[in-house]
């Protein structure tokens, strides 16, 4: 069964829907999401949007927060260009319905993060993320010309491997032609043609055991950027924040955003003592890598197994007013922010690296673009600076909508793409070994690959990784084709990239933390 549709998107999170709303008036658009439309990784964003707003900020500023907190590792001409459109990127938000907050001046209530030497972020309380969803998929929501598939799960994106060619790695003429499509309704793979697809998958940290990530943040669309031969990069950078609510019994981790640290939150040991000052004279405030690896020792060093985020000598009201949500989800577990310390702990949370691109946003395949977490644009380098992660969604977004649309002539439906050949049998009776799996494959990065790495670490993950992969790939092989069992395909990827990258990576940068070569 075949469908066609001129732009593809794949993923209904801010990239997703801030490029389908501006390819919308020069073509027919379908976005695929797996489950919800209002399901994704941007929906939990707590913190907020940075940009470049009033003086004394400035572009400069900004550019030079963002180069210092990425090691090094950044694209300057990238972090620039970002950076310069982010006051226009915000204005476009707002105009499509996202509401921040403002004070009583009228002008926006800007807080600040770790690593930012000024206040710049906007935010709607503590719930952003949700807000520019609300407000995006209500504008999608009535263009004639949007067409959102929800519980459609993407298995590979088609290039002409499926057409019986040799396709190489970083090979200019390879091409996307859409997606095969597995709707779970009626258990049909179907062939999706499309002149021109977005990856807008968001991130992987699923793949550890401990993440501030929704469960779908599995990773599809960079592992399928990967079979199909795209260049991938920078995937041993993986962010954990450092604050994420202890509570063993519940999975994703609840995150306690940064912002609420800008609000003047201090973290302390179990003896009620700071110690940030130990590691960076920002203290509480110093860039996510610096507080996630020093929380991670005094943990070790204690033997504790989370630390506390102190938030009790603030103002409640102005606490409660600013952060709503992470107050009510505390009181439900019997912390009273106002009262009590807040046990906290690192936890998966952004993958800096991803499918590169260029500044248009293109991949290494024709008429592939990626936007969002699953890209690696050069903005984050080795460690993203928070708040960073929804402007350069949307600004590059903006340079895939640009380049997809004015090139979108010289595309054509490839009408030589055969069906999916589906193969398998079920095999009910091993569909357990999935659950399984990924408990060890989350096992094997948090235990290894995680905040502090070592050669023999990174060795051990591969070697049990390597068995994991091809027991899944035999049984991808043998079965009919069901969300979870490609989810754990697609974490497998990420994870073995993550690794393989990480080893080739000698020395400490960043996220990337070696004990062989600090």
């Amino acid at each position: 069964m075949q469908k066609k549709t001129d732009f593809l998107v794949i993923g209904s999170g801010i990239a997703g829907l801030f490029y389908a709303l501006k390819v919308a008036d020069h073509g027919k658009v379908t976005i695929l999401t797996k489950t919800r439309r209002e399901e994704s990784t941007t929906r939990y964003a707590q913190g907020g949007i940075a940009a470049v707003m009033y003086p004394p900020d400035s572009v400069e500023r900004l550019v030079e927060d963002t180069l210092k907190c990425g090691r090094g590792l950044c694209d300057e001409q990238v972090v620039k260009m970002v950076v310069e459109e982010s006051r226009e990127r915000i204005e476009e938000l707002i105009f499509m319905g996202t509401s921040f907050d403002k004070n009583q001046q009228g002008t926006f209530n800007l807080g600040r993060e770790g690593g930012h030497s000024e206040y710049r972020v906007l935010h709607h309380k503590d719930n952003t993320g949700e807000e520019i969803i609300r407000a995006l998929l209500a504008k999608a929501g009535s263009h004639p010309n949007i067409e959102i598939l929800e519980n459609h799960f993407a298995v590979e994106i088609i290039t002409q491997h499926h057409l019986g060619e040799k396709v190489t790695r970083y090979d200019k003429k390879t091409q996307c032609f859409g997606a095969y499509v597995l709707n779970p309704d009626t258990g049909l793979v179907e062939t999706l043609l499309a002149r021109k697809t977005l990856m807008a998958t968001g991130g992987a940290g699923m793949a550890y055991f401990t993440t501030t990530n929704p469960v779908i943040a599995t990773g599809d669309g960079i592992a399928m950027a990967y079979r199909a031969k795209a260049q991938v990069e920078n995937m041993e950078f993986v962010q954990f924040h450092p604050t994420s609510l202890y509570d063993p019994a519940t999975r994703p981790s609840f995150l306690i955003t940064e912002a609420i640290r800008g609000f003047g939150a201090i973290l302390k040991n179990h003896k009620g003592e700071e110690f940030m000052h130990k590691y960076d004279k920002r203290g509480s405030l110093a860039p996510r890598d610096i507080v996630a690896r020093a929380i991670d020792n005094e943990m070790k060093i204690s033997g504790d197994d989370y630390l506390f985020l102190d938030c009790t000598h603030l103002d409640p009201e102005k606490l409660k007013t600013q952060f709503p949500n992470i107050y009510g989800r505390c009181l439900e577990k019997g912390i009273n922010i106002t009262r009590d310390m807040i046990p906290v702990v690192p936890a998966a949370h952004y993958v800096c690296g991803g499918i590169k691109t260029d500044l248009h946003a293109r991949t290494s395949i024709h008429n592939l673009y990626a936007a969002g977490e699953c890209a690696s644009t050069g903005m984050h380098g080795a460690n993203r600076l928070a708040s960073n992660s929804l402007l350069e969604a949307v600004v590059f977004a903006h340079k895939a909508a640009e380049d997809a649309a004015g090139s979108l002539n010289n595309s054509t439906f490839n009408p030589s793409v055969p069906d999916w050949n589906a193969d398998g049998t079920i095999l009910n009776e091993e569909m357990v070994l999935i659950t399984q799996s990924l408990k060890e494959v989350q096992g094997i990065m948090s235990n290894y690959v995680g905040i502090v790495r070592s050669n023999l670490r990174l060795e051990r993950a591969f070697n049990r990784l390597s068995l994991l992969y091809q027991e899944t790939e035999d049984l991808y092989i043998k079965s009919v084709l069901t969300p979870g069992l490609c989810e754990l395909r697609n974490i497998i990827n990420i994870a073995y990239l993550i690794i393989k990258q990480a080893r080739k990576r000698k020395k400490s940068a960043g996220l990337h933390y070696t004990l062989d070569n600090p």
